[in-house]
């Protein structure tokens, strides 16, 4: 993986489309829609050009210079297989060159996470019938909140049975299973609310598995996020709170108790 991350850094500036994963994906269809369109073109060009040369047009002159081929007459001629190499070696270099870049692109989506020093960790658990993610702080939002033009990277993780965390906006998602963690990232540019849903069915809320995306100005993000506090934090507090209390009832009880038997005890012997 280290040879292929540093062939793909030297690429990444050039041939390889940079961006957020959307960006990437639309740059190769783009790529693939435009040399498609190209190599139909001829293809269809080519061939209606020789369907009118050739066309039956009833009484012709036979000193119009074109050789036509009779029906069963076998074709001659044709440079002896040089314009069938030519074709088949320009098809060949346009081809693997294509899948050459897209596989280097692919790559780059898959890497891209693990070049970046000032990304956003969040990671993200799924459960039977919703989305929860965890930041840094360990603050907890049934909300992923992001900063816009930053790199996030996702730890997806299931509390109980198979699930696919996915932001169609963004052009990801993975898997999301029990006991295991699946990584991936992407960078949102614009800001606005989006929609990540599951993919996979998990059963009968499957369909209303839905969490919110909200990507903020990286100011307003940061501002949000130092007001956030861990959601452990006051259930912690309360905690100890409550024990004291439990204590300190637990004292006065014995306390009373004490203090009752040994009046009891008192009383006893004097009445004896």
């Amino acid at each position: 993986m280290v040879p292929l991350t540093a062939l793909v850094m030297p690429l990444q500036s050039g041939l390889v489309p940079d961006g957020g994963r959307d960006e990437i994906f639309q740059t190769i269809f783009v790529w693939f829609l435009i040399l498609g369109t190209i190599v139909g073109v001829v293809v269809i060009g080519y061939m209606l050009y020789n369907a009118y040369k050739f066309r039956d047009r009833g009484e012709r002159d036979d000193d119009d210079g074109i050789d036509r081929p009779e029906l069963g007459e076998l074709p001659e001629g044709g440079g002896g297989g040089r314009k069938l190499a030519l074709s088949l070696l320009l098809s060949a270099a346009i081809v693997i060159s294509l899948i050459t870049w897209t596989y280097f692109a692919l790559v780059d989506v898959e890497t891209r996470a693990t070049q970046t020093d000032d990304s956003l960790n969040v990671q993200v658990e799924g459960f039977q019938f919703g989305w929860e993610f965890i930041y840094p702080n360990g603050n907890t939002s049934e909300t992923l909140r992001v900063p816009a033009n930053t790199t996030v990277q996702l730890t997806v993780t299931s509390r109980d049975v198979f699930h696919n965390f996915g932001i169609p906006a963004f052009k990801m998602k993975t898997d999301a299973l029990p006991g295991q963690t699946t990584d991936t990232w992407f960078q949102p540019n614009e800001t606005g609310t989006y929609q990540a849903q599951c993919f996979e069915l998990c059963g009968a809320g499957h369909s209303a598995m839905n969490a919110n995306v909200s990507v903020m100005e990286p100011d307003a993000y940061e501002q949000w996020y130092e007001n956030t506090t861990p959601a452990n934090t006051t259930g912690n507090a309360t905690t100890n709170a409550t024990t004291d209390n439990a204590t300190a009832t637990n004292a006065t009880t014995g306390n009373a108790t004490t203090a009752n038997n040994a009046t009891a005890a008192t009383n006893g012997t004097t009445a004896a």
